[in-house]
């Protein structure tokens, strides 16, 4: 078990508290020293890695941890019955799809939030990299490097960004950075929702947002989208005629293969509806879960050159077994979820939580509240 690291002199308006913060990386002093003095709280830090990096069980903590126990700031929900008293869950992940059925998310009274937005500028990159990889056939030529062969600049086709379309289905933190980074490469983005967006208001984004990021003031998108149906998602893909479709919304029952054989013979019939004799279809970026896709569809997709190509950070198992079709699909990236690490995260994240923290402290309305209906 990974030792606990507590600080604080339980002075001040969260006297009563004490938080546990289990994350993958040591206690930042400096951080704890500020919370611990403004709120008067005790700070409580294990690690939830081992010495050979490995992840530790948040079960197999003992019982000392949970001792007082009234925040937590983790990914993993623990066993409910180590966690009474707490009030407040900082979930470090973007989504709550691990939590569903859980006790503690059921208990109107305990309240959950998502750490959306911190990991919106490297998961952003992440997928515009991997889309410009595969335009511009770095793949091709990091496999030409290892024999030394020279191929020449006729051998293939290439096509740049501009004045290509990209869809982003779920216009959240993270779509809002996808939608960032492809306007400055001359891409017009198409955006989707689940509720309407019909008025500017409606348009803001009211997550935890990393400044200079994303689209704050939602101005970006040529045309919004919305609905909750395989339909309205279906009409999204078919008006779009996409170049690029990014796939980052939350995984429920709702969304679970929203992107499935129907959807990516859409994808695929773009260029015909456009009337593009030759063009390819859309380029498939999955950022949410792996449940988001019908990978088997995918796969046939890919094989079959329906779709131009893929890149997935995510899959349905994970880790996804060795033997899995996906591993020898054409066209294809994957990596193996780690489009969100970054080493500026943990400090984004310490920051919505002393931000939650405050508000809390407060009694004012906290960042990034789970819905418990919508479940995101």
């Amino acid at each position: 078990m990974s030792a606990a690291v507590e600080t604080g002199d339980g002075a001040g308006s969260l006297s009563n508290d004490i938080i546990l913060l289990f994350m993958p990386f040591p206690e930042r002093p400096e951080w704890t020293d500020r919370v611990t003095k403004r709120y008067g709280l005790r700070v409580r830090f294990v690690s939830s890695i081992r010495e050979d990096k490995t992840v530790i069980n948040i079960a197999d903590l003992g019982a000392e941890v949970w001792e007082g126990v009234t925040l937590l700031c983790t990914y993993m929900p623990p066993p409910a019955e180590l966690i009474p008293k707490v009030r407040f869950v900082q979930l470090t992940s973007a989504g709550a799809d691990k939590w569903l059925g859980h006790p503690k998310y059921q208990d109107k009274d305990t309240i959950i939030c998502t750490s959306n937005g911190i990991h919106s500028p490297q998961i952003a990159e992440w997928v515009i990299g991997a889309w410009l990889s595969h335009q511009h056939h770095f793949a091709r030529y990091h496999e030409h490097m290892k024999k030394g062969f020279w191929e020449s600049p006729f051998a293939t086709h290439f096509q740049d960004s501009v004045s290509l379309r990209i869809g982003i289905l779920g216009y959240g933190a993270i779509g809002r950075q996808c939608a960032r980074l492809a306007t400055a490469l001359g891409m017009e983005v198409y955006a989707y929702t689940r509720s309407e967006r019909a008025t500017p208001e409606s348009r803001k984004d009211d997550s935890y947002c990393v400044p200079g990021t994303g689209d704050p003031d939602g101005v970006l998108p040529a045309r919004w989208f919305h609905g909750a149906s395989r339909a309205a998602v279906d009409d999204f893909l078919r008006e779009g005629r996409f170049d690029l479709l990014v796939v980052c919304l939350p995984l429920t029952a709702e969304t679970r293969h929203v992107v499935g054989r129907a959807q990516l013979a859409i994808l695929g019939g773009a260029a015909a509806a456009a009337g593009a004799a030759g063009r390819p279809g859309a380029f498939v970026a999955n950022v949410g879960r792996g449940g988001h896709v019908d990978q088997e569809a995918l796969v046939e997709a890919l094989g079959s050159g329906l779709v131009r190509g893929a890149a997935i950070d995510v899959a349905d198992p994970e880790p996804l077994p060795a033997g899995h079709a996906l591993w020898r699909a054409p066209n294809l990236l994957i990596t193996p979820h780690v489009s969100w690490r970054s080493e500026a995260l943990w400090d984004r994240l310490l920051d919505l939580v002393e931000l939650n923290l405050g508000r809390l402290a407060e009694g004012r309305p906290l960042i990034n509240v789970v819905n418990r209906e919508l479940h995101y």
